[in-house]
């Protein structure tokens, strides 16, 4: 499954000087594309992109992707060049979310989750750290889901630390 959605804040919650002229609604002008792949019952593959174009999505997929794929996405344009897949599609605008085996049901969890934290753990992601925001969730997602026990992951955790010192200076210069 494949999806992207988009990070920031809603403009109508902005002071008047910060808001965005002429957006209304859902505007993704000032947001900031993360895009997702997951497979079925399996690994999640997630990252920020500058801009969300067909070519960046075929080389996401290309890198991730098991030839023999079967990719699931909605109907956006982005994903209609997609070469060397077979492709399936639901079509949100026609009110099809599930079309037997097809759908986007466990990235959107993803979505979810990672907005639940935006929202309601973290309040905001700055846009120049985002894509280690993203990398902790997908990092939570694939190691995580009661695959190994908690003080497993602690110890892999600190495992990775050792030796490697990471000063405010240079997460900052980041």
């Amino acid at each position: 499954e494949m999806d992207e959605t988009y990070i920031g804040g809603k403009e109508k919650n902005k002071h008047q000087h910060k808001k965005t002229q002429g957006t209304q609604g859902r505007s993704t002008k000032t947001k900031t594309p993360v895009v997702g792949m997951r497979s079925r019952g399996g690994m999640l593959v997630a990252a920020k992109m500058d801009k969300v174009k067909s070519a960046n999505i075929q080389t996401m997929i290309d890198k991730h992707a098991d030839a023999n794929a079967t990719l699931c996405t909605d109907e956006a344009t982005i994903y209609k060049g997609i070469e060397g897949y077979k492709q399936l599609m639901v079509n949100y605008s026609a009110g099809q979310y599930v079309n037997g085996i097809v759908h986007t049901n466990g990235i959107e969890s993803v979505w979810a989750l990672l907005k639940r934290g935006y929202h309601g753990v973290f309040y905001h992601f700055s846009d120049k750290h985002i894509g280690r925001y993203v990398d902790e969730f997908v990092f939570r997602l694939n190691d995580g889901n009661v695959k190994r026990s908690t003080l497993d992951r602690i110890d892999s955790i600190v495992s990775g630390f050792s030796g490697n010192r990471l000063s405010y200076k240079m997460l900052v210069l980041m």
